[in-house]
């Protein structure tokens, strides 16, 4: 177990806990890295059949932690950080992939679930990415996953207005299997895992890659990652991000 992230590997199943509950489960470079050792480990250990992603408390994740990007739009530290290495990693697994999700899945906690084949939701879940509130941009190919899935105007009102989707609204639109009482989701997840164990690993590997267009989602990110670094250091994300520090609402109508 790395700090955070709790690894373990039962049956079959690879199954990683975010827990940091007292941050919502907001992602450190330090648990990005922990989820890409973890997930390039699972690719090549036959032992993994199924990777199950949760979260402890009352949020699945509140996404990247704001204090790194601040750290990267002030440039004291690297753009190039852990969180696209974990985008390009999750979007490589060609095993099956599950995710369950309580309270708000906020930036990556919503556009990592593009890369997972199945998704059940608690009653409480809250889909939301509201990059353009951050002056960025979306992330994980979801610029092109997320209108695919829902249609333009869907994905651009939670791009662009920031609208949080309810775990309801999400299984309507294809972005979720189930919603399922907050008590009984861990376990709706892990049957589901325990299913897919004993499913031939093979014809599943193959099923994957039929049902995804690595070259498209990889050319996605490629091209989202660099706006994404662009952005991060401009006028509009530095007011962003020093807004959210000052607990005030961003002015960008004085931004070049």
């Amino acid at each position: 177990m790395t700090e955070h992230v709790k690894t373990e590997i039962s049956d079959g199943v690879l199954t990683l806990t975010l827990q940091r509950p007292e941050k919502k489960n907001a992602l450190t470079g330090a648990m990005y890295n922990a989820l890409s050792d973890a997930l390039n480990q699972a690719k090549v250990d036959p032992s993994v059949r199924v990777i199950l992603f949760q979260g402890d408390g009352d949020s699945f994740t509140a996404g990247n932690d704001l204090a790194d990007f601040a750290s990267q739009a002030r440039g004291e530290s690297a753009v190039d950080s852990p969180a696209h290495h974990f985008i390009q990693t999750i979007s490589e697994v060609d095993k099956p992939i599950i995710a369950a999700v309580q309270g708000n899945a906020v930036g990556i906690g919503t556009t990592m679930l593009l890369h997972c084949d199945l998704v059940y939701l608690a009653e409480n879940a809250r889909l939301m990415t509201p990059f353009a509130n951050l002056a960025l941009v979306p992330e994980a190919a979801s610029s092109w996953l997320l209108p695919l899935r829902i249609g333009h105007v869907r994905a651009y009102a939670m791009f662009a207005l920031g609208e949080p989707m309810e775990a309801s609204a999400a299984v309507a639109c294809g972005l979720g299997n189930a919603v399922v009482p907050q008590a009984e989701l861990r376990k709706k997840a892990h049957d589901a895992a325990i299913t897919l164990t004993k499913r031939p690993a093979g014809a599943l590997k193959s099923t994957k890659k039929l049902m995804r267009d690595h070259e498209r989602i990889e050319a996605q990110i490629s091209e989202e990652s660099q706006l994404f670094k662009q952005r991060l250091m401009t006028p509009e994300a530095r007011e962003a991000f020093t807004a959210f520090a000052e607990r005030r609402p961003p002015d960008f109508s004085k931004v070049a």
